[in-house]
């Protein structure tokens, strides 16, 4: 029986957004968070006794600052060394885009496929053999799988292989390929990587994403770190995930129905931030709020907003390690807050809650590309306020509407 451990999307020194700009953040622990990921990853390793370690692409994050980068993978992959467990590795989308990553001299427990064609890397003493083949640049739009070579027999056949498989939100359509396709290899296990949610895309072959090793932003939510794979007999007998991140992101949806007053939103706040602290087993934590529900308080919550934030972030430090990512106001009206259909004033309304706004902030206001072109990467969030794709369009649209919505209510109740 043998042990192998698989991850992908490490993105070392890969910048976590969305938190830095916060004056009680820990910024050190936030730049340090992929590394100390990627340390839990050799760790793990060396506890389980894995014969080796899969690193299904993205291993780097782009270019490199300076060499650093590259000296710490070394050293970690030192440690690997002395343990006696090998690395096999292919290069991802942004693993080719970095000048400094194709002169990286590897260990030499350290196996790198080439872009060229897919080779394969035999271990007698194990019965395994790995199948792999890098990408050559960012874009790669053919089926690299289709030249995978056929299944050695005897073996336990592992292919390792950066792609999008057939499309996956918020990830570039890279080496296409179908679950379909991957099976007629004859492989008992697919090490997938490219993707950053975990998946288990099929069992007869094993196909799997494990997601990346660490959260990055606020759309990499729960709980992230890579597959411990058992093989028996020379075929997988379990398939396991294991959590090595440091620090997580979540999405708390908090529900104000009923609710009465503002104490009332801050103790159903402070619940929810409590149970996602719990689920994340202390971790430091990254939350967005989303409040949500028909409530009496829904113009005041829309016109207090700024003020709600503040508050909710001085909880969630008082909860430790938990620090507010963002505050979003969804409520609604509730039916005894709503103005008489027949009304004037619910005609006003009715017409700015059908109100359409299109086209990208840059229409509105140009100066915003000059403004965003001087400010440091690390400093863009990742989800980019001059260029909202269509969800964050239609959040912007939710918040002009709701907004002009308080601002009447708040004038049919002055009156």
């Amino acid at each position: 029986m043998i042990r192998f451990l698989h991850a992908a999307d490490i993105h070392l020194d890969s910048p976590l957004r969305g938190l830095e700009a916060y004056p009680d953040a820990p910024v050190e622990q936030i730049r340090a968070a992929a590394r100390r990921a990627f340390d839990n990853l050799v760790d793990l390793a060396v506890e389980e006794g894995a014969a080796f370690v899969l690193l299904a692409g993205d291993l780097f994050d782009g270019d490199w600052k300076d060499y650093n980068t590259g000296l710490y993978f070394a050293h970690r992959m030192g440690r690997l060394r002395e343990a006696g467990i090998r690395v096999l590795m292919v290069s991802g989308n942004h693993d080719a885009v970095s000048q400094l990553t194709r002169t990286l001299r590897l260990p030499d427990n350290v196996t790198l496929f080439p872009h060229s064609k897919a080779a394969t890397v035999t271990f007698d003493d194990l019965g395994a053999a790995v199948h792999g083949q890098s990408f050559g640049g960012r874009v790669v739009s053919e089926d690299l799988s289709r030249d995978y070579p056929p299944a050695l027999p005897g073996m336990c056949n592992i292919g390792l292989l950066h792609t999008s498989l057939t499309g996956r939100p918020n990830h570039e359509n890279y080496a296409p390929c179908t679950a379909e396709g991957l099976a007629s290899k004859g492989y008992d296990y697919w090490a997938l990587g490219h993707v950053h949610r975990r998946e288990v895309v099929g069992r007869d072959p094993w196909i799997v994403f494990p997601g990346n090793i660490q959260g990055r932003h606020i759309r990499e939510t729960g709980p992230k770190g890579c597959a411990v794979v058992t093989v028996d007999s020379g075929r997988v007998s379990n398939v396991e995930f294991r959590d090595i991140d440091v620090l997580r992101f979540e999405v708390c949806r908090v529900d104000l129905t009923g609710c009465a007053g503002p104490d009332g939103v801050r103790g159903r706040v402070r619940e929810a931030m409590e149970g996602q602290r719990r689920e994340a087993d202390s971790r430091p934590l990254a939350v967005r709020v989303i409040l949500e529900g028909r409530t009496d308080l829904h113009t005041g919550l829309h016109r207090d907003r700024e003020h709600l934030r503040e508050e909710l972030r001085a909880l969630a430090a008082d909860l430790g390690d938990v620090w507010l990512e963002k505050l979003e106001v969804a409520t609604r009206p509730s039916a005894a807050s709503l103005p008489e259909e027949d009304s004037p004033l619910a005609g006003l309304e009715q017409a700015v809650a059908g109100l359409e706004l299109d086209g990208s902030l840059l229409g509105l206001a140009p100066e915003f590309e000059n403004l965003r072109g001087r400010l440091p990467a690390e400093l863009l969030a990742a989800e980019d306020p001059f260029h909202p794709d269509e969800e964050g369009m239609a959040m912007l649209r939710d918040e002009v509407r709701e907004l002009l919505m308080a601002r009447l209510q708040e004038g049919r109740h002055a009156d």
